[in-house]
């Protein structure tokens, strides 16, 4: 499974949610390629899970793949609310 976290320019608040999604993701024992980018990458991308802010998401819309909305990057609870609503997460899990 590849995530793609996603900020306007690439760099610092999509590498601390890149971070974030890992730790969840690793807490839970679940393996996944995550890459952090800007928007514009985003765009073109190819992913199975898009993760970004409300701001942003308009413009990720129309990929193939779920486009998640995580407001606060540091907030595991989120972050973790987010990879279960798109199914990366068994229930329970």
């Amino acid at each position: 499974m590849k995530i793609l976290t996603v900020c306007g320019l690439g760099m610092g608040s999509s590498l601390i949610l890149k971070m974030n999604v890992e730790s969840v993701l690793r807490n839970k024992g679940i393996s996944a390629s995550v890459e952090h980018m800007d928007v514009s990458s985003a765009s073109s991308a190819s992913a199975d899970l898009v993760i970004t802010n409300a701001e942003l998401v308009d413009n990720l819309r129309h990929l193939s793949c779920p486009v998640m909305v995580v407001n606060n990057y540091i907030d595991t609870r989120e972050i973790t609310q987010a990879l279960s609503d798109a199914g990366v997460l068994s229930e329970g899990a």
